[in-house]
């Protein structure tokens, strides 16, 4: 059996021997460093559910949600938001 001297004489006794452990070293802190950073955007990992693109607006949305305010703060009664947000919507008051 061949020995690594008798191979490659040109590489003497264990020449690279202290520049493996750098290399490898290197190595291992850009795959750590490329999941952090492929988790981080997304690029695996848990998968979140795409959100669903917003409805426009209605013309009476800002409407109720003023109604919806007021009723909260307690500016009008039970009654009176019902009966507004009827009319709101269409339907008879």
């Amino acid at each position: 059996m061949h020995t690594i001297a008798q191979l490659a004489p040109h590489w003497g006794a264990g020449g690279f021997t202290p520049v493996f452990p750098i290399i490898w070293g290197l190595a291992w802190v850009a795959v750590i460093a490329l999941a952090v950073t492929g988790w981080r955007k997304g690029w695996w990992g848990p998968r979140r559910p795409a959100a669903a693109p917003a409805a426009p607006p209605t013309p009476t949305a800002s409407a109720e949600q003023i109604l919806a305010e007021r009723y909260a703060r307690g500016e009008m009664s039970d009654d009176e938001y019902l009966e507004r947000m009827s009319v709101l919507r269409g339907g008879s008051s």
